[in-house]
């Protein structure tokens, strides 16, 4: 066995040190606008620029942009005039507010609501609940009372959803042929994104977003066009209200809040409302089966352990919970992205 001076400390110890000083460089400069200035710009700009028209200090833009062409998200150009900075392709793409696949969103709730419930993972690990009292003073008994506190902060959760979606929704909605489902109901839908991919990828569906009173109301308002006549929209509580049958039920990002007494009340819900032959399509991020990943997915389940009551699972896990509700012909298909897709029938 190697000596600890084998063990490289710039490629163990460091990453792990320096990850949350990555993200953070990375929120702050899609919180200051640097990738949305210099895409409009449409010309590469000096940081003495940059930070004029952002109302900073030079002194920290410099910084600051230095140490995202170091990350790949800015690139620099030496001139005679100084140092010029541009945007890179990837934050065109994922940071930039009016990109198509902008990730701005999702960002922003990670960094100023996420990082707060984090800061307290050894209490949420001691005590094994989130930790919405020690971070925001809200009680944690309504893991979703907390997230929706305020209309801001319910706006920037669906906002952050949506931009998900954005990148993963086609993959999960086209894991299975999806095409004999006509009558969709999304529950806990949200912004819609989802629904919007779903009507996309199966012209002949109706998508209905099954979600909480302000949530529809919020997603008619802001996300979803009225002229949108295939997505219709259910206000309830899908755990204390009756839920209508379907043929195809969506549970996106749903049964990892929850443990597995609620999931399976959920399920049996879903199963008697379900018309014969229809089904119900988990959307969800897999471990595997021996919990040793994906990373990601673990990292997930952490964040579970801050915010909610739930967990990241397995697909055998998944499987079981179907089976228990009644569901069988359990298929699983993993994308390859953040989100896979376990889809069970009646």
């Amino acid at each position: 066995m190697g000596s600890t001076e084998d063990l490289d400390y710039s490629q163990i110890i460091l990453p792990y040190n320096s990850g949350f000083l990555i993200s953070k460089v990375m929120f702050t400069a899609c919180e200051l606008g640097v990738f949305d200035l210099l895409l409009e710009s449409g010309e590469p700009l000096s940081s003495d620029d940059i930070a004029a028209r952002l109302g900073t200090s030079t002194r920290g833009m410099e910084r600051l942009l230095d140490t995202c062409v170091g990350l790949k998200l800015l690139a620099v150009e030496l001139t005679q005039e100084g140092a010029l900075y541009r945007n890179t392709e990837i934050s065109n793409i994922y940071l930039t507010k009016s990109s198509p696949k902008s990730q701005y969103h999702i960002m922003m709730y990670y960094s100023n609501t996420v990082y707060l419930c984090w800061h307290y993972l050894a209490d949420a690990v001691r005590e094994g609940r989130n930790q919405y009292e020690r971070a925001f003073g809200i009680s944690s008994k309504d893991p979703f009372g907390a997230m929706y506190r305020s209309e801001e902060e319910m706006l920037k959760f669906m906002a952050g959803q949506n931009s998900v979606w954005s990148i993963c929704g086609r993959d999960v909605l086209a894991a299975f042929d999806l095409s004999s489902f006509t009558q969709v109901y999304d529950l806990g839908g949200g912004g819609g994104a989802l629904a919007q991919e779903c009507i996309s990828l199966y012209p002949n569906s109706t998508v209905t977003i099954y979600d909480l009173p302000k949530v529809v109301q919020m997603a008619r308002e802001q996300f979803v066009p009225p002229e949108e006549h295939r997505i219709t929209f259910h206000a309830g509580d899908f755990f204390n209200d009756s839920i209508p049958e379907a043929e195809l039920y969506i549970l996106s990002k749903i049964l990892h809040d929850w443990d597995d007494d609620k999931c399976k009340q959920l399920l049996e819900k879903v199963y008697k409302a379900c018309k014969p032959g229809g089904g119900v399509l988990l959307v969800e991020s897999l471990l595997n089966e021996d919990k040793s990943g994906p990373l990601e997915t673990q990292l997930y389940s952490m964040n579970m352990l801050v915010q909610t009551e739930g967990k990241e699972r397995t697909a055998a896990e998944y499987s079981k919970l179907l089976e228990a509700a009644g569901f069988g012909e359990i298929q699983v298909k993993r994308t390859g992205k953040l989100y896979d897709a376990v889809l069970g029938r009646k």
